[in-house]
């Protein structure tokens, strides 16, 4: 006995089934119709995307015993975080929550950074960004500007995990058309569906992860570009005069958040050719990777904590580039002038527009 072959609709995902009258192959759920050899070509389309593979090499160099020997680790006892220093460092304060961290031992073992961004910029460029910051801030309270104190700058490296892979991609697309028109009677309109398949390759280099959990991801996203092109193999001497942070989410915890950027990626480059239609969505995507290779850099910043009115701000300066960027306080009497003003001159020129056409 043969087996027979279900076809599904491309727009609802009904059965679809054979019209004697138009020689269609018809959805009795939404009325779409289609030939055999389209629906023959979708199916196999979708059966050919396969299942994803998106498996990753992750680092496994480790320090040195000689290279270890130069580092002590720092905790933070309030948010739980781990600080790299060399062994001239003394007790200081944690850079992202500003509670004292106390040295726990030496360090030992642990993944080896493959590379560093050295600083480029010292803590005195990142005083002058701040007061840059300030400027032109036309609701920022004048009594901050004045009495603000900056409890610390510190020179911290960042860990971040960079991903590099060779996608392949199968997506399916489903897209429509519409079609209006009048008569004297009635509005009319059509609507077409379609199903377009796009296939293809693309290469990623250094798709960038955040491998700490302390640093905020917008305020590190907010700093962002730095430039690889400056990158050197790593050496502990780089890390003389600054902290590093110690990463505490693993290549492999991460490789999640790398799959789905990789594959927002591929989706958004192949959903860009699909053209004429009046909307586009993603109906199936298959990406697989080959050469999938994470590595392991460290990326400077600079966080410079303040206190005022008994509030704490955060803010970041790319210790590579100098891009500033940080959360500011509101004057709530120059934000409510402002805005009142603004109401007004709308108010005026709605007058106006009224008075001319009176």
């Amino acid at each position: 006995m043969a087996d027979l072959i279900e076809y599904k609709c491309p727009c609802c995902g009904g059965k679809v089934e054979f019209n004697a009258g138009t020689q269609q192959m018809q959805c009795p759920y939404c009325d779409s119709e289609f030939t055999i050899e389209s629906l023959k070509a979708a199916d196999e389309a979708l059966n050919g995307a396969g299942t994803e593979q998106m498996q990753w090499d992750t680092p496994d160099s480790t320090f040195s015993d000689e290279e270890s020997a130069g580092l002590n680790v720092y905790s933070c006892q309030s948010c739980g975080g781990q600080i790299i220093a060399d062994q001239t460092t003394a007790a200081t304060h944690c850079p992202y929550c500003d509670n004292p961290i106390v040295m726990t031992g030496q360090f030992r073992g642990d993944l080896k950074p493959d590379f560093v961004i050295p600083f480029k910029l010292d803590k005195d460029a990142a005083v002058k960004a701040l007061s840059a910051h300030f400027e032109g801030k036309r609701l920022l309270p004048k009594v901050f500007r004045d009495q603000h104190k900056i409890d610390e700058i510190k020179g911290v490296y960042v860990p971040v995990w960079l991903y590099d892979a060779h996608a392949n991609g199968h997506i399916t697309f489903k897209a429509h058309k519409t079609r209006r028109w009048s008569d004297a009677q009635f509005d009319y309109e059509e609507k077409s569906f379609y199903s377009a398949v796009r296939g293809g390759e693309m290469d990623f280099e250094k798709v960038p992860v955040d491998g700490s959990t302390k640093m905020d991801d917008e305020l590190l996203g907010s700093i962002e570009p730095f430039d690889f092109k400056a990158a050197v193999p790593f050496q502990t001497a780089y890390l003389s005069g600054y902290l590093a942070d110690k990463y505490d989410i693993s290549a492999e915890d991460s490789t999640e958040t790398a799959n789905k950027r990789i594959k927002r990626s591929v989706e958004q480059a192949f959903q860009n050719t699909v053209k004429g239609y009046d909307a586009v969505e993603v109906d199936t995507s298959t990406v697989r990777l080959r050469n999938a290779k994470a590595k392991y850099a460290l990326y400077p910043v600079w966080l410079l904590n303040l206190s005022w009115n008994n509030e704490k701000y955060t803010f970041a300066m790319n210790g590579q580039t100098g891009k500033f960027v940080g959360n500011l306080p509101l004057d709530k009497g120059a934000a409510a002038g402002w805005f009142v003003g603004i109401a007004a001159a709308v108010t005026a020129i709605g007058t106006l527009i009224g008075y001319l056409i009176s």
